[in-house]
């Protein structure tokens, strides 16, 4: 069965694929696998017949055969574990790349997505010009420290894995806070990752919903 993902029919971030069914898009190219796209819009995100797939009505949503998934990072490990191409065969290196999933999920995208959210929720408090230089502080930490791990090497821990995946989608979230920009190896990291083949088939098939090209509400087949 070909499975199903969700994702917005107008995309918030204006199609610069910043939306998380970009990482589940990206993983299914990169195994090689086709799948089906349901536009939603905010409206039919919260009705009872998407929060029966997404229990916090967001996208994206994940359905195969009678498996139905929610969070991005759940999708991307379920076809990392099992398709060839996301993940190494050897155990240990297996672990190690699932741990950079949890690394970028858990450590380096929550000061990420704080600081997008600041100014919207917050930026007409009096302490918002003190509390934004404290956000960015933080994100320039874990950048430091990841920087420093990932040194000279192409990727973060041997072959281009799904640790790689979510780490280079969470570091584009920076873009346009002129944070990235002082860390150069990052910058290449990012870079590297956009240039792959599958990136570019997954931007590409997002980009045009918001084109317009494939917006017509009915879903959209995408042969990886």
């Amino acid at each position: 069965m070909t499975p199903t993902i969700t994702a917005f029919r107008a995309s918030p971030d204006g199609g610069r694929g910043l939306a998380r069914d970009m990482r589940v898009r990206w993983a299914l190219e990169e195994v090689g696998r086709p799948y089906d796209v349901r536009l939603l819009s905010f409206e039919e995100m919260k009705q009872p017949a998407h929060l029966a797939l997404h229990p916090f009505g967001q996208i994206p949503t994940y359905e195969a055969d009678d498996l139905v998934l929610f969070e991005s990072g759940a999708i991307v490990l379920h076809l990392a574990e099992r398709f060839e191409g996301l993940l190494p065969a050897d155990a240990n290196a297996r672990a190690r790349a699932i741990a950079w999933m949890f690394a970028a999920l858990n450590t380096v995208e929550p000061p990420i997505v704080e600081r997008e959210q600041v100014t919207y929720t917050e930026g007409d408090k009096p302490w918002y010009a003190h509390r934004l230089p404290l956000l960015e502080e933080r994100i320039r930490h874990r950048l430091g420290q990841l920087s420093g791990r990932l040194g000279v090497r192409d990727w973060l821990a041997g072959a281009f894995s799904a640790g790689d995946l979510m780490m280079v989608m969470v570091l584009r979230r920076l873009e346009g806070m002129e944070i990235l920009e002082d860390f150069p190896t990052l910058v290449a990291y990012v870079a590297r990752g956009q240039s792959r083949p599958a990136y570019q088939r997954a931007f590409a098939a997002q980009r045009a919903v918001f084109a317009g090209n494939a917006a017509t509400g009915k879903p959209a087949r995408h042969r990886a």
